[in-house]
C-alpha cells in the first residue's frame, strides 16, 4: 500500500480562507480528494495496455476508487482483490502468481490456443482434455528430460473409446511425434512493471491544486447562507 499526503499542499492553499470558505473546507477537501483519486484511476487504467499485452476488461476494470467524505478525508485508489492477487508481482516484483487448484504454470506453445487477450483460458484446457487425440502428462525425452504438459498424439495413433468406461485406448505408438501444445512448469519471474504507486503520485502532484480550487468554488456556490 502506498500513502500519499497532501497535508502540506492543503495548508498552503488554506492560509487565506475567509470564514465561509473555512466552513466549507471539509466538504471541498473531500470532493477534491475524490476527484484526484478518480484522475489517478483513469491514468492507471489507461496505462494498462502499455504494461500488458491486450489486458482483459476484468483486469483493466479492477482499478477502483473509494471516495473521501467530510468526516473521513482520505480517498483510495486500489486493485480489487481477485486481480490484486495476480497483479501484485508486477508492482513489487517476484514470480507470477499461480491461481486455482493446479498451481501449475501453463506455457502454451501453440499460439492458436490463446484467446483474443493472448491468454490461455480454463475453457481452452477443458476443451483439450475432452479430445481423444490429446494426452496430458509427463513425457521423458531421449535426452532424459521429463516434460509435463498437454500433448497432441500423432495422426498415426488410432484412438478408440472404451464402452462403459471412462477413457480411451490408443493403438499405435502414443509417443511417436507427439506435439507439445502446453508445457507445465514453475512460475516465472515477471518482466513488466506497473509503476502503480509512482503514477498515482504524479497524478496527485499534478491535479490536486486544480481539483481543490474547483471543489471550493462549488462548495461556496452551494453553501447555505
Amino acid at each position: 500500500m502506498f500513502q500519499i499526503s497532501v497535508s502540506d499542499d492543503l495548508k498552503r492553499l488554506t492560509k487565506s480562507l475567509n470564514d465561509l470558505e473555512k466552513q466549507q473546507l471539509p466538504f471541498a477537501t473531500a470532493k477534491a480528494l475524490t476527484a484526484v483519486a478518480k484522475n489517478a484511476q483513469a491514468a492507471e487504467k489507461e496505462a494498462m495496455p502499455a504494461v500488458f499485452d491486450r489486458p482483459t476488461p476484468f483486469t483493466v476494470n479492477s482499478v477502483a476508487v473509494k471516495g473521501a467524505r467530510k468526516n473521513d478525508v482520505e480517498a483510495r485508489v486500489f486493485i480489487k482483490d481477485i486481480a490484486a492477487a495476480y497483479l501484485e508481482p508486477f508492482e513489487f516484483g517476484g514470480n507470477h502468481k499461480l491461481l486455482g487448484s493446479g498451481r501449475t504454470w501453463l506455457n502454451p506453445k501453440d499460439k492458436t490456443l490463446l484467446n483474443q487477450y493472448g491468454n490461455f483460458s480454463k475453457t481452452a484446457l477443458k476443451r483439450l482434455q475432452a479430445r481423444p487425440d490429446i494426452f496430458i502428462g509427463n513425457i521423458k525425452t531421449s535426452s532424459g528430460e521429463t516434460i509435463g504438459g498437454v500433448w497432441r498424439r500423432p495422426p498415426s495413433a488410432r484412438v478408440t473409446k472404451v464402452r462403459g468406461k471412462r477413457g480411451s485406448v490408443v493403438q499405435g505408438s502414443p509417443r511417436g511425434h507427439l506435439k507439445l501444445l502446453v508445457r507445465f512448469g514453475d512460475a516465472r519471474p515477471v518482466r513488466q512493471h506497473m509503476e502503480f504507486g509512482e503514477r498515482a503520485f504524479e497524478v496527485v502532484d499534478a491535479t490536486f491544486e486544480r481539483e481543490f480550487d474547483i471543489a471550493m468554488r462549488q462548495a461556496i456556490a452551494t453553501a447555505k447562507l
